[in-house]
């Protein structure tokens, strides 16, 4: 593909192979030839194994588990594409690691996303192209133009094609606060109604159901979230929806899988019919289970690119 002169180049670290393959297939391009090894000591070393001067390189890799060498990967490679000259080079992040670590919660607190945003831009990279940020001011931190894809509108049509025969059951549900833009936009495009969990959380990683404020008796709820962790918060959420709401069926939604810890255990044991998550984070074969369906992001970012290289709009791939 060379749509004006300069040419596009996919490379890919080794955090998330697959979705750099599903991106370049989409683009009808061949992955960049390039290495990324660790030595006894540790140390990260890349080799790319191909000219790329003068060309416009996208570079992807999720920072998930294990977050800081997939950092450095990153970091390493941006660094070998600027010193040979790459014309541009975006950074392509479906997830993108500390971004829960966005503000000071307390008395002498780091802001850790805005140290990663910072070695991301020194490091070289033109351009970021991430997924669904927890928070999206940490698109503020960056002095670089960042594109923020959301995992709705990918989410969204499934459910719509899963549900098509009983779309009036539906009752799209978040389970905090913090996600009830994020629910009111999937509640929108598939035409639902709206309802809150109102939780407290004692301590990290424990969360509390208090409150549900909305109507999900005897209705088919669809739990909205951005990414799973340790699934505390999305289970404590789905046994609320039964036990205290009257739920029928309960199902869970989220961008990003993190799924560490317990998650899987607590996914097996709770109520949830199906969860569905999307592949900005490779999910190991020992977390794959029945209840767990992974949908692709590669054709959306593939799609992205295209039109980061055209320097079009991606605005469009919202709606």
């Amino acid at each position: 593909m060379n749509f004006h002169g300069k040419e596009i180049k996919i490379f890919s670290a080794n955090s998330n192979r697959e979705v750099a393959e599903d991106i370049a297939r989409c683009l009808g391009l061949p992955m960049g030839k390039s290495q990324v090894v660790t030595f006894s000591d540790g140390e990260i070393s890349v080799s790319i194994q191909e000219s790329v001067r003068g060309s416009d390189i996208f570079v992807v890799q999720s920072t998930s588990y294990p977050v800081n060498d997939n950092l450095m990967e990153l970091l390493i490679m941006i660094d070998a594409f600027k010193r040979a000259s790459a014309a541009r080079i975006t950074a392509v992040i479906p997830y993108f690691g500390y971004a829960r670590q966005d503000r000071k919660a307390k008395a002498r607190d780091p802001i850790s996303a805005k140290l990663v945003a910072d070695l991301i831009t020194t490091a070289g990279a033109d351009r970021v192209l991430t997924m669904d940020l927890h928070a999206a001011q940490i698109q503020g931190f960056f002095n670089i133009p960042v594109d923020h894809l959301l995992g709705v509108p990918i989410l969204a049509p499934y459910f719509m094609e899963h549900f098509a025969d009983c779309q009036d059951d539906l009752v799209v549900v978040s389970p905090d606060l913090g996600s009830v833009n994020r629910a009111r936009q999937f509640a929108t495009r598939i035409d639902a109604p709206l309802a809150i969990v109102d939780k407290r959380r004692p301590k990290a990683n424990v969360s509390q159901v208090m409150n549900i404020i909305g109507n999900v008796e005897g209705k088919k709820v669809i739990l909205v979230d951005d990414m799973i962790d340790t699934a505390g918060t999305i289970c404590n959420a789905a046994r609320a929806m039964i036990e205290k709401g009257g739920a029928k069926e309960v199902y869970a939604c989220a961008t990003h899988g993190v799924l560490s810890g317990p998650a899987i255990e607590r996914i097996q044991d709770s109520p949830i019919k199906e969860m569905v998550l999307l592949d900005t984070i490779q999910l190991p074969e020992e977390k794959k289970i029945d209840k767990i369906t992974v949908l692709k992001v590669g054709p959306v970012f593939a799609k992205a690119i295209e039109r980061i290289y055209e320097d079009l709009p991606v605005s469009p791939l919202f709606t």
